[in-house]
């Protein structure tokens, strides 16, 4: 049985606890749930941030599925997005992560150059970049008129200024690069060694231990860089404004031209917990895989 003064020190060391980690509470019910809850009712009314909300039930829902056209761009566009610069981004950055593994001169330095990407890839500065880069008159197709092709205005053209911003995206693969490199730093070099005595080539090596060990850390940058891909918003807004002709209009892009151009904030809101559900419903599922090909080593029986 614990004394009455143990149990005194025990509350005076969970409040001094408490009080280091006030902050941090203080900020999250305030920053994060405070703001969730406000925007989960506010998804329920007609509010444009100067009256008073009106409730109107699942009419925005409503709205969303059956009458918005361009919500249904939006989706589309965002889910193409996704699907094609998460795994282009994921295998650029094992591919160079595998070339930083090994001992080689200059190593740090170099992978510092492409980590850069990574720090500052959203910001607007780069987008603008971006924008100058792959304009009509910009240095892309002088590049490529000293090749002796013609160049065009790229974000202008619908059919191509979708893949300018995977390009941009796909740039900033530093991120989970480093990651990769941690992972692949982790494989016993021995099974290397005994592959290479059983007459294994590299692709062998890749397939049979590389793939297989570091499929946890693919499993964790799948999930972190898809949940990126369908919040992308920064870089469209400064590179083409959701043009042309809506092709790349993200969801996130379009949520905020409803929130704060046409202040519909309850339309916005309801958007927002569209998002949350759908990407909460496909991380759920990529859970649920995982099992039949993400490999963790303690489970080796």
């Amino acid at each position: 049985m614990k004394t009455e003064q143990e149990k005194k020190k025990r509350r005076k060391q969970e409040l001094i606890a408490y009080a280091f980690i006030s902050p941090w509470l203080i900020g999250f019910l305030g920053f994060v749930i405070g703001p969730m809850i406000a925007s989960l009712y506010f998804s329920f009314t007609d509010y444009d941030l100067l009256s008073s909300p009106n409730w109107v039930g699942l009419s925005n829902y409503t709205e969303l599925l059956t009458n918005d056209a361009r919500f249904r761009t939006s989706v589309s566009v965002t889910l193409i997005f996704v699907l094609v610069s998460t795994p282009l981004k994921l295998i650029f950055a094992l591919a160079v992560a595998m070339l930083f593994n090994n001992e080689r001169k200059g190593k740090g330095f170099y992978t510092t150059v492409f980590y850069i990407p990574s720090i500052i890839g959203g910001s607007v500065a780069v987008a603008v970049m971006w924008r100058q880069l792959f304009g009509g008159q910009g240095a892309v197709n002088d590049i490529l008129l000293f090749l002796g092709v013609e160049g065009r205005n790229w974000i202008a053209s619908p059919d191509h200024a979708i893949w300018v911003l995977v390009l941009l995206v796909v740039w900033q693969f530093g991120s989970p690069m480093i990651i990769f490199l941690a992972g692949l730093k982790q494989i016993p070099r021995d099974l290397y060694e005994a592959a290479m005595v059983d007459g294994a080539g590299a692709i062998r090596k890749f397939k049979s231990i590389t793939l297989p060990l570091l499929t946890p850390v693919i499993f964790f940058n799948l999930i972190m860089q898809m949940i990126g891909g369908f919040l992308i918003f920064t870089q469209a807004f400064i590179t083409t404004e959701g043009g042309p002709l809506d092709r790349t209009l993200f969801y996130a892009l379009y949520l905020y031209e409803k929130a704060f151009q046409n202040y519909q904030m309850g339309y916005a809101s309801a958007m927002a917990w569209m998002l949350l559900v759908v990407v909460a419903i496909i991380t759920a599922l990529i859970f649920y895989s995982s099992k039949k090909w993400v490999y963790y080593e303690s489970e080796k029986g």
